[in-house]
């Protein structure tokens, strides 16, 4: 593939809004648009105003189109190239984009989890572009936010499952006898760092009346939001950095556990909760440390991802690099 001429076209799909960008092959964005992705008006409308997004960045490019990479909102069917997504994407259920795509722009269609895509395109122009000297950098990307989600760049590839399916990182089991979660089981990662688990448990703490907690949700503990709490927290609040404690104990022992299966060589965090690692980074990195014992685990950089809202973009555009590259063999 040329590194002169022609881009990729990197789209990221959420519940609300749709992106695309235009790349070069080396790796520059060129321009990228957004607009609401109106989720409730259905798919075919949906993917409508997909492809008119993409034709219009293609246009601002003035360059031949060498592919196009999705990153969705899932679940998704890699290997059949559909959306199954009736939970962020209301009506979304087994709609075969990558077809109907390929068909209108007649280039490949590369089709990925939006938090696989976030995760390779840190590793390709973001966070992990100066992680290695040489070569590609072995990378995982946590984003905790709503939620907690993976992606997991190994030999500058997206690391896949039974199936092509996507690893739920978030899911794995931390304290069998914690807060139930959705996916059916009682203490997983997400249930335990998450905003919504970080404020449910904020809610259940004893002293609130006599903590800036009580005055920042105006007396009404019910209310109490994950960013309340740090907010409190940085005011010096005792409870609230209490909880930031516990918090930061359970993101840092998730972290161990991703570092003694995959020892990458950098880590990358994103998500609303991230916004507030310098609260909780001295606390993360101590525990850390002391597992740096059967593993080097020190030697994991942990940083924070560095290409923000365009993380998928960038990704997904780099994702149809890869497939064009390997069509072109």
């Amino acid at each position: 593939m040329s590194e002169s001429s022609g881009i990729l076209i990197g789209v990221d799909l959420g519940g609300s809004n749709v992106r695309a960008g235009a790349l070069t092959p080396g790796g520059e964005m060129i321009s990228w648009r957004e607009t609401p992705i109106q989720a409730a008006l259905g798919p075919q409308a949906g993917v409508q105003r997909i492809s008119d997004l993409i034709t219009s960045v293609v246009a601002d490019s003035q360059q031949p189109l060498l592919g196009i990479g999705v990153g969705s909102t899932g679940p998704l069917d890699r290997e059949r190239g559909r959306i199954q997504n009736p939970y962020t994407l209301p009506g979304w259920e087994d709609v075969d984009i990558v077809n109907q795509l390929r068909e209108s722009f007649h280039v490949p269609v590369a089709f990925e989890n939006d938090a696989d895509a976030a995760a390779l395109g840190e590793a390709w122009q973001g966070a992990g572009r100066g992680a290695l000297a040489e070569g590609l950098p072995r990378l995982v990307m946590v984003t905790i936010g709503t939620g907690v989600g993976t992606g997991i760049v190994l030999d500058g590839k997206i690391y896949r499952g039974v199936g092509g399916m996507h690893p739920e990182g978030g899911h794995f089991i931390l304290d069998p006898t914690g807060p139930a979660c959705y996916c059916g089981a009682h203490g997983c990662w997400e249930s335990l760092v998450a905003g919504p688990a970080i404020a449910a448990f904020a809610r259940q703490a004893g002293g609130i009346e006599s903590s800036q907690l009580c005055a920042l949700c105006a007396g009404h503990p019910e209310q109490i939001e994950a960013a309340q709490v740090f907010e409190a927290a940085r005011q010096g609040d005792a409870l609230a950095r209490r909880i930031v404690d516990r918090t930061a104990d359970y993101i840092a022992l998730g972290l161990v556990n991703l570092i003694m299966l995959y020892l990458p060589d950098i880590i990358v965090l994103t998500g609303g909760v991230m916004r507030s690692y310098d609260l909780m980074e001295a606390h993360i990195r101590e525990v850390i440390a002391r597992h740096d014992v059967v593993v080097p685990a020190r030697q994991v950089q942990i940083q924070m991802a560095q290409l923000g809202q365009q993380a998928g973009m960038y990704g997904a555009a780099r994702a149809a690099q890869l497939l064009a590259t390997a069509s072109d063999a």
